[in-house]
């Protein structure tokens, strides 16, 4: 954790050039994976994530199974190379969790009823971690499902909104992320208008939240806009 005592935002900028309410440079592309029904990779500057779906496919061992829907399985893992102290392999109590609320952003978005005693398995990969990860694998995880042909409501759209020097900003990087006033990870379902992940650390006035959460649909409309982009362009092909 790299922490700072100088200014984050001078004269309305933030250290790597961008306005307050501005997206790191984004980069998606699909089926990068050639053994996986589904996967993408998605970059928000230096923070990269890829992304493997397998399924709908049988569940095993038969215990596990629901007679009335398939289940939705998550995996969150931060690659060892990918931050800067060697991370140590394996799962974390902070992957847990991640894994866990991805699960539950993604969920709302899928048709696991049409799918009994099934499962689809999400394998999120960060291969560099520069801040706003789980947001980054949210998204990454939304247009892997869609190449996978798994049925869905909606994409499911996700970003970061943060506190730091008393101004929100959007889409925190590793050194914002780390000395914060307050972040928020946010995801939605745009068509829908349904929030399906909402985390926050540190606090906000009430003022403050309700802007950071019309700041986060804001921004999450671009990213959608991108998301559907990447897709059609996989099309074409």
């Amino acid at each position: 954790m790299v922490k700072t005592n100088e200014k984050l935002i001078v004269k309305g900028k933030r250290l790597d050039g961008r306005a307050i309410e501005d997206l790191r440079p984004v980069k998606m592309d699909v089926d990068v994976i050639e053994r996986a029904d589904g996967s993408a990779q998605v970059a928000f500057g230096n923070t990269e994530t890829i992304v493997s779906v397998y399924g709908p496919r049988k569940l095993y061992p038969r215990f596990l199974q629901k007679s009335d829907t398939g289940i939705l399985r998550c995996r969150y893992n931060m690659a060892p190379f990918s931050v800067e102290d060697r991370k140590r392999p394996g799962p974390g109590r902070r992957s847990i969790e991640i894994s866990k609320v991805t699960r539950l952003a993604l969920e709302p978005a899928t048709f696991l009823t049409d799918f009994p005693k099934t499962v689809v398995d999400v394998f999120i990969e960060v291969l560099r971690g520069d801040g706003s990860t789980r947001v980054a694998g949210v998204n990454a995880a939304s247009i892997a499902l869609a190449t996978a042909g798994v049925p869905m409501r909606d994409l499911v759209v996700a970003c970061s909104v943060g506190k730091i020097d008393g101004k929100l900003v959007v889409d925190l990087n590793g050194l914002e992320d780390n000395n914060s006033e307050a972040d928020i990870a946010f995801a939605i379902m745009p068509s829908k208008e349904k929030v399906t992940l909402l985390q926050m650390d540190g606090r906000l006035t009430k003022e403050e939240l309700f802007e950071s959460l019309d700041l986060a649909k804001k921004t999450c409309k671009k990213i959608y806009e991108m998301q559907k982009s990447a897709l059609k362009e996989s099309f074409k092909d």
